[in-house]
């Protein structure tokens, strides 16, 4: 080959332009923060743009927030999102960069979830959601409607301050994809990707190259694996580019959402962004040759392509996302994703959850009654693995969180130094003992608080227990007494439920005046340490210390947390943790024996905690019923209970839930982190009054039960 023929084939490969450079981030948005939503995402775009990017992601319903609830019935809510979007119309930031955001629109008087998409002021098109989350956490179809006209576009008539900037009268609404000069960008928002008629798939197969997922997706132990595999599958399946953004952050409500920006091509990840970070802005980008995917296409899918296929609606713009001379430009190559074990994700996503409730919510710290057991110590851990957190970001130069403490412990010139002394500033601990308590989790709670620089009390609260029941005694000249002392089972639960209560009112008189006793300024938030287990079967006083004004282990199970705290010993060296490990869980409201501690939790309740964790998820997840669930447990603890031990579980545990179930209309905002949450403020929606017999229920598994025993004999 002559020098003149391969020139002429460089001049060919530069003017064909083959090699894209794409972003998209994780922002930490606040539902109805306008100001620093739009603040954030300007911020990510600049950042897009000095990367190289031609094209910007950003999260679902980023403008808004992703948690407006019922918000966004509010005409306001609509209003100043479009008040947003005209500021980052007009802004020079936007630019020469395809921008890519969320936000409401209302459509013929319809309330749609959208993505609008816009290059140098001018709209190229909106795509609304079509396929809607409307379970567990999520009720979309409670403020929006899907999109179900399949390949049909209309037009969007713009209100008087967008036609002000853009001079369009309208523009394409519906189900399209962007034509640019080079490659075809298609659309789907969050719950799409998860959906068995995911849109990627049609769009494939109709030569959209480049797909986007916007999304607002939130923190589940063991959740990350499922995210990312449908990703690689998405892409495995019909080849192309997949770019994958959402949410961080509390956003204002019980989820967390984790991040994880990331993108993939030819089922390979190429960039990944953080799973857990305290920063409010990362983008990530990768540059990447649209003939891998050409290449990969050209055997996988030609053999697939549908002659009745109905074509995508492209919406044409004069935009090239390559560049004439990217022959030399590197592309991004597959990377290994890294998953976190559940430990580092308890240690991690309730961690920045807090953070973020806690810098939002204008207090001065936590504090944290401090019982010595696995509960309570494990909400200990969290928080000191939030300021080590903290610490790390500080060292790193993170601006936005040294701000953030400074402001907390209302010191503009305090700079954290070690976590266990900034530990000491917000956080406090209470070991509340009553004449029940043993000297043994006095000190497991002592070492505890040493070990990781909480500000640590040791309160009494036999006073103000005799007090209350000697309020009682003069009104109807009785006293009650616990069952070790001759009293009946009413007795001795009211005296153990009166303790309770006492705590949660001195957990919130010294959260609210014990820096102004110390001569500092603020208060502290009130955190609750009740795990998903005890909820389920209701094992705690209503209004008790677990009543808080946040619970970041609400959602995790006790054998989750167990696992956490070995983790935490030889992460963070708490050596304390060790004792409480081994030491049996006691609620410590029953008189001790012979200074011993007599009653447990695992006794209380009937069943251990790794039974009930398992009677959870067939509840929730599986959606069993009585019998169904005797059915099932069965045949899995079929090695270590008969049929009969079976059926008394199931049946005990059912009684304990429905009598309990009212507790769940006040239980403490959890950190949800298990899909069988029994919270029925937004994630458990049954009822909180039964017919706690279960007549029918309980007489066929007693039907089963007899059967069984039958056929043996």
């Amino acid at each position: 080959m002559t020098v003149h023929e391969t020139d002429s084939l460089y001049q060919t490969a530069k003017n064909m332009g083959r090699k894209v450079t794409l972003a998209t981030c994780s922002l930490n948005l606040w539902a109805l923060d306008f100001e620093g939503n739009s603040e954030r995402i300007l911020q990510s775009i600049e950042l897009a743009k000095a990367q190289g990017a031609k094209y910007r992601l950003g999260p679902e319903l980023e403008i808004c927030g992703y948690g407006c609830a019922d918000h966004f019935y509010e005409s306001d809510t609509l209003l100043h999102s479009f008040q947003v979007l005209r500021k980052l119309l007009e802004s020079p930031i936007t630019q020469d960069i395809i921008c890519d955001v969320g936000m409401p629109i209302m459509h013929h008087n319809v309330r749609y979830n959208c993505r609008v998409l816009f290059l140098n002021r001018k709209i190229l098109l909106i795509r609304p959601k079509m396929l809607m989350a409307n379970h567990g956490n999520y009720r979309e179809l409670r403020w929006f409607s899907p999109w179900n006209q399949l390949r049909q576009v209309e037009e969007y008539f713009l209100p008087r301050m967008i036609q002000e900037v853009t001079g369009q009268d309208t523009v394409p609404f519906g189900d399209c994809v962007l034509a640019t000069k080079d490659t075809c960008i298609g659309t789907e928002l969050c719950e799409e990707l998860w959906n068995p008629r995911s849109p990627h798939i049609q769009m494939g197969l109709d030569g959209v190259e480049i797909f986007t997922n916007s999304s607002a997706s939130h923190h589940e132990l063991r959740k990350a694996d499922q995210r990312v595999n449908l990703i690689k599958s998405a892409t495995t399946k019909s080849g192309g580019i997949y770019l994958y953004a959402n949410q961080r952050g509390c956003d204002g409500d019980r989820v967390y959402y984790d991040g994880c920006a990331l993108m993939a091509v030819n089922g390979d990840i190429v960039a990944q962004g953080s799973q857990f970070s305290l920063n409010n802005v990362e983008v990530i980008t990768a540059t990447l040759d649209l003939e891998d995917v050409r290449s990969y296409r050209g055997e996988i899918c030609q053999p697939n392509m549908e002659s009745d296929h109905k074509l995508c609606h492209r919406v044409k713009v004069d935009f090239s996302l390559s560049s004439v001379d990217d022959i030399y430009l590197p592309t991004h190559q597959p990377k290994t994703w890294h998953f976190h074990t559940p430990e580092e994700e308890i240690s991690l996503g309730p961690a920045c959850w807090l953070w973020d409730y806690l810098r939002r919510s204008g207090q001065a710290g936590f504090l944290l009654p401090l019982s010595g057991g696995v509960d309570s110590s494990s909400t200990a851990c969290i928080v000191h693995s939030m300021c080590v957190l903290l610490c790390q970001a500080v060292e790193d130069g993170n601006i936005q969180v040294l701000e953030d403490v400074r402001r907390v412990v209302g010191d503009d010139s305090y700079c954290p130094q070690h976590p266990r002394e900034l530990c000491g500033r917000i956080f406090t601990t209470c070991y509340m003992a009553s004449e029940n308590s043993s000297v043994d989790t006095c000190n497991r709670a002592k070492d505890l608080a040493n070990q990781i620089g909480s500000t640590h009390m040791n309160i009494n609260i036999d006073m103000a227990v005799k007090g209350i029941l000697g309020i009682f005694s003069v009104v109807t000249g009785r006293l009650p007494q616990f069952r070790a002392n001759g009293g009946s089972q009413r007795e001795n639960l009211a005296l153990q439920n009166v303790q309770a209560r006492v705590r949660m009112v001195l957990a919130y008189l010294f959260a609210q005046l014990s820096l102004w006793a110390r001569g500092k300024p603020g208060g502290l938030l009130v955190l609750g340490s009740a795990n998903v287990d005890e909820s389920l079967t209701g094992y705690f006083t209503k209004y008790d210390c677990s009543s808080a004004d946040i619970n970041p282990i609400g959602g995790i199970s006790k054998t989750d947390l167990k696992c956490f705290l070995s983790y935490c010993v030889e992460q963070f060296q708490l050596t304390a943790l060790r004792g409480i490990l081994a030491a049996p869980p006691t609620a410590e409201l029953e008189p001790l024996t012979d200074g011993q501690v007599s009653q447990t939790d695992e006794a209380d309740m009937g069943m251990t905690y790794s039974e009930l964790s398992v009677i959870g998820r067939l509840r929730k997840i599986s959606k069993c019923g009585p019998f169904s669930m005797f059915c099932k447990l069965i045949h899995m603890w079929k090695d270590t209970l008969s049929p009969i031990e079976v059926a008394q579980k199931v049946k005990h545990f059912f009684r304990m839930y429905s009598l309990n179930r009212h507790k769940m209309t006040t239980v403490t905002p959890s950190y949800h982190a298990e899909s069988y949450s029994p919270d029925d403020n937004r994630f458990d929606l049954r009822p909180f009054l039964y017919n706690t017999r279960w007549t029918w229920q309980f007489r066929s598994i007693d039907s089963q039960v007899s059967q069984m025993v039958t056929k043996k004999q």
